[in-house]
């Protein structure tokens, strides 16, 4: 009878193993995640920071166009911190990119660990901004020169013959800022003006010019017009301005064709802002940062001295944008929308 009741007992158990195991499947075994890059072309891109409002638009127009020629784009931004930014040059080396995009914090400090980059057979590409002696495989920017050029003949066409600027420009470890002033400087001297005060922002902070201005505005409310070096300095310099009642009453400069400045363009308290085509600036770089990533030709380019020696150079023509041509070269280009520029008016 035990014997009988035990059996019975452990068919009920192999009855209730199989009703309640019915569509069971055995665990999926999982691969382990790979520590490095994956299959394909992967771009290690760095930015300084995303300070200034156009980044944004370069990093996805970049990201993009990459990814519609194959190519993955690990992107970073380094907060305007040095340190910050060659840690994340030394992690793409780490993982094995197949290239390196550099919008760089420091003309300078980079350049030992983009040597690193180069020596592990990564290419480097300078994006906008130079790193001295790295020896990079490309520097694509704007013709920084005629940006410089571009603010000083708006100030010359509306200022006579030795009139008096103030300069606020970008921090002397950004390359570009002595290129601008170099083109900014000839136009000038043709033209007579004086310089009266000079300021460097450091890591392009926009609060600083507005301190600046605030700080010396004896000074500053006597001269003719302010050369800002970007939008950002500009829309903080006028702000100031603004505050004392002097915004319009002294011509104002920028670069880079942010959507404020056109709304300040309209409103006349901006004189220039120099359009730099950044999505042909992204489009172009992707295309040879994934040319340079698989070993292909960049084809023919100009040069550019980087301290050391020549490196392979492009550079893209700025416009200069004022009230009156704002409307055939920023709207019509679809670089901003008309009501977006016009919403204040």
């Amino acid at each position: 009878m035990m014997r009988r009741t035990i059996v019975r007992f452990l068919s009920l158990i192999l009855i209730f193993s199989f009703v309640f195991c019915t569509g069971c499947k055995e665990p999926e075994k999982k691969e382990a995640t790979p520590t490095t890059k994956s299959e394909g072309t992967l771009i290690g891109m760095s930015f300084d920071s995303f300070v200034i409002e156009r980044w944004t638009r370069d990093r996805d127009v970049f990201v993009s166009k990459a990814n519609e020629l194959g190519a993955e784009v690990n992107v970073q931004s380094a907060g305007g911190d040095v340190d910050t930014q060659i840690s994340q040059i030394k992690y793409f080396i780490e993982i094995g990119v197949d290239a390196i995009v550099i919008i760089t914090a420091d003309a300078v400090r980079l350049a030992d660990v983009l040597k690193e980059a180069k020596n592990k057979g990564i290419p480097v590409i300078c994006y906008d901004r130079l790193v001295m002696n790295c020896n990079a495989d490309l520097y694509i920017s704007f013709n920084n020169v005629t940006v410089g050029k571009e603010m000083a003949e708006a100030i010359c066409s509306v200022v006579p013959d030795g009139g008096t600027i103030v300069e606020i420009m970008g921090p002397e470890s950004d390359n570009n800022v002595p290129q601008v002033m170099e083109g900014f400087d000839s136009v000038c001297r043709e033209h007579g003006m004086k310089i009266t005060l000079k300021y460097n922002c450091d890591n392009w902070r926009p609060e600083l010019a507005y301190d600046f201005v605030n700080a010396h505005f004896d000074e500053v409310s006597q001269a003719d017009a302010i050369m800002c070096g970007n939008d950002a300095l500009a829309g903080e310099a006028i702000h100031a301005l603004a505050e004392r009642g002097y915004a319009g009453k002294i011509f104002v400069t920028g670069q880079d064709g942010d959507l404020e400045a056109c709304q300040r363009l309209v409103e006349g308290t901006q004189l220039v802002t120099v359009y730099k085509p950044v999505e042909k600036l992204a489009r172009d770089a992707a295309e040879y940062a994934v040319k340079l990533a698989k070993g292909m030709d960049l084809g023919e380019t100009n040069k550019f001295f980087d301290g050391t020696q020549d490196i392979p150079y492009i550079a893209i023509e700025p416009s200069g944008v004022t009230r009156e041509n704002l409307d055939s070269v920023i709207i019509d280009s679809g670089f901003h929308l008309r009501e977006e520029i016009y919403k204040n008016n």
